[in-house]
Formats: structure tokens, sequence, C-alpha cells
């Protein structure tokens, strides 16, 4: 099980990003999928999350309204349209699948939000 992410960087404060997220060696469209972000010094945290056929999502209240939670099972890749973004956002954002034997993440990839 693999799973890689891309997208991040720097951007301004009200700036947008995509990030996604592409699975290997798993069924990808039998599994939910989920974004979390950490940021320094803070406990990693649930962003977004998304079913397996993409039919249901849930979102922290800190991200609302701004972010949306995705998906492209004929891809394999599961995406996070982030805008209006905040200097808040700033974190190492992880894609997250789990089903036997895991929780399995990604490596990250880093969302700097900042003038």
């Amino acid at each position: 099980v693999q799973l890689v992410e891309s997208g991040g960087g720097l951007v301004q404060p009200g700036g947008s990003l995509r990030l996604s997220c592409a699975g290997y060696g798993f069924t990808f469209s039998s599994y939910a999928m989920s974004w979390y972000r950490q940021a320094p010094g803070k406990e990693r945290e649930l962003v977004a999350a998304i079913t397996s056929a993409g039919s249901s999502t849930k979102y922290a209240d800190s991200v609302k309204g701004r972010f949306t939670i995705s998906r492209d099972n004929a891809k394999n890749t599961v995406y996070l349209q982030m805008i209006s973004l905040k200097p808040e956002d700033t974190a190492l954002y992880y894609c997250n699948t789990y089903f036997f034997g895991g929780p399995y993440w990604g490596q990250g990839t880093q969302v700097t939000v900042s003038s």
C-alpha cells in the first residue's frame, strides 16, 4: 500500500491550492479516504474525509466552506481543494486510508500560507 501526496507549496493568505493523493497497491475504490494535517507543535488532526464512492463527506469545523474533498476512483486519486487559505492552515498535509493492517499514511505535502 502506497499513498503519494502532491500539490503543496507556498501561497499567500486568501489563495488557493489543490492537493492530490494517488493510491497504489490496494483497491482504491473500496475504501474511504481522508486528509489530515499537522502543524508544528500540534497534534495531527482530521481535515476532511470521503466515503468510498464519494457519496458522503465530512469536514473539520475550521475548514468548512473553504475546503472540498473529492475523489476520482478511475484515477485512484483523492483531492483536497483549498480556497481562502489562512496562515493557520499552514501544516504538513497527509493522505490516509484505513483497512485491515492499517492505518496507512502518505509522506505528506507541506502547505505554507504566508505573505
